[in-house]
């Protein structure tokens, strides 16, 4: 499988979107899909969140280290 294979998935036009809404309205129900929608949401910001924490970690530590390589130069 190809790049471009996995991303013939990712896709969806209208016809495919209406055809999943129909198919989660009747597996779960109407009344359980706001609860559904709250509940990703919640996880897509709890992500959102966790990856922006882990971006500015990882500059932290760029950062630190730019800092530190001069001063051990200096010292040399």
């Amino acid at each position: 499988m190809t790049k471009f294979d996995t991303l013939a998935f990712v896709n969806v036009g209208p016809q495919e979107m209406m055809i999943i809404l129909v198919i989660l309205l009747l597996l779960f129900g109407a009344k359980k899909l706001p609860e559904l929608a709250r509940g990703m949401g919640k996880s897509m910001g709890e992500f959102k969140k966790a990856r922006e924490e882990f971006e500015h970690e990882i500059t932290r530590g760029e950062d630190e280290a730019k800092e530190t390589k001069p001063r051990l130069e200096e010292e040399s």
